[in-house]
């Protein structure tokens, strides 16, 4: 293990394995460049021991190393969950192995050598896709919390107006008068923490849709 760090902690990391200790130096060099910091690994086991799953970043896996193979570890980290995007690199590459990594769930699988400009385009993207993933996820469970700070009632309610009916409408279906319709419509929005209706059905409409 030979981690190369060139921003804040909390940047994106990029996990590097390969068996050569040349192409690991020139490679980290290489996407160091653009800002990123990388932790090289030379063995697959240690890596799967020690890698934070929890960074925000991206994977690159050599196909051909000794002991575990890239596509092995490949499989081996979809099992386990691991989320950070996985981009294959091999000196050997067929059709049925690129099949087989993308089936998998690899985004980018490319041939050594490879161009700077390709595998910094492909590095950078699956960054971003990261990003954008722990992003979504972060704000699931954040809406998730709220949601289950509503009352039986209110989630009821929330139910109705996420179908589109009016205040009205809802009190019809709950045996509700309007102004108590409009008391706890007031109270969810404030426990949800939505101050429009565009923005509750984004947020909570799958919530609604996934309860039982």
């Amino acid at each position: 293990m030979n981690p190369t760090e060139n921003g804040p902690s909390l940047s994106p990391l990029i996990h590097l394995l390969d068996d050569d200790a040349a192409v690991r130096q020139s490679l980290a060099l290489l996407i160091g460049t653009v800002g990123l910091r990388v932790q090289t690994w030379a063995d697959p086991q240690q890596f799967l021991e020690s890698f934070d799953r929890q960074s925000i970043g991206a994977l690159i896996l050599d196909v051909r190393m000794p002991g575990i193979s890239g596509l092995t570890l490949l499989d081996t980290l979809v099992e386990q969950g691991v989320d950070q995007p996985i981009i294959l690199l091999t000196g050997h590459g067929t059709v049925d192995m690129c099949r087989r990594a993308f089936k998998v769930g690899a985004v980018e699988f490319l041939e050594k050598p490879v161009s700077d400009d390709v595998l910094l385009d492909a590095v950078q993207q699956a960054v971003r896709q990261h990003v954008r993933r722990r992003e979504r996820l972060a704000a699931d469970q954040w809406a998730r919390k709220r949601y289950t700070s509503l009352s039986e009632r209110e989630r009821e309610v929330l139910a109705l107006i996420v179908e589109g009916l009016t205040n009205k409408e809802i009190g019809r279906a709950l045996s509700l008068s309007p102004r108590t319709v409009e008391t706890h419509r007031a109270n969810l929005f404030a426990k949800l923490q939505v101050d429009n209706l565009a923005h509750l059905i984004r947020y909570y409409a799958s919530l609604v849709s996934a309860s039982p």
